[in-house]
């Protein structure tokens, strides 16, 4: 259905209007925090990730989450609550999330900073991918229209801040980087 096209398309415009942004999927961002903790550097990372003005997370609670990443994500997300944007994908309703999630009490704590002010977007309709390939297929054999079948997916979670935006790391202030007002900022790994 897009909603990772969509989660990006939003990122980027942020950028174009000067805020900084970060996509990642969910599993490289726990394996980056357990990196991070192994090698003692957890407290600068989640650092540098709550001064990202907008943190997309793609395919968000598709495994259960360990008690490390709960923790790690339970501190994402106090450090962002009501000052910067965070997007989520995630192909499970937000229903099922705090299962995901597991410990209850930090579930709590997660799902009411995240679903407290945002906005949901719930999309409908067949994967892209799934939609390019039979339209692919169709093309080849010269077919009519694709039957397009309806369902629910989860949405992409917008937060506090109105900027969204995409891109993959950091980025740096206007007067760092010497980049006009509406051009995008410059772009730093983590």
């Amino acid at each position: 259905m897009g909603k990772s096209f969509v989660a990006c398309a939003l990122a980027q415009k942020a950028c174009r209007d000067g805020y900084s942004a970060l996509y990642t999927h969910a599993q490289a961002l726990f394996r980056d925090l357990a990196m991070a903790r192994a090698d003692g550097s957890l407290r600068s990372l989640l650092s540098r990730i709550s001064r990202i003005d907008v943190l997309v997370i793609d395919d968000w609670a598709m495994a259960p989450l360990s008690e490390p990443e709960r923790r790690d994500f339970w501190e994402i997300c106090e450090d962002r609550y009501q000052v910067r944007s965070t997007i989520l994908t995630s192909q499970l309703p937000v229903a099922r999330w705090h299962e995901q999630i597991g410990d209850p009490t930090l579930a709590d704590g997660i799902l009411d900073r995240l679903v407290h002010n945002a906005h949901r977007i719930e999309m409908r309709g067949d994967s892209m991918r799934k939609n390019r390939a039979k339209a692919n297929t169709k093309s080849q054999n010269h077919a009519g229209p694709l039957p397009i079948s309806t369902f629910s997916t989860p949405t992409p979670r917008f937060g506090p801040s109105a900027g969204v935006s995409s891109g993959w790391s950091p980025t740096r202030s206007r007067k760092r980087s010497g980049l006009h007002r509406d051009g995008p900022r410059a772009v730093l790994p983590l």
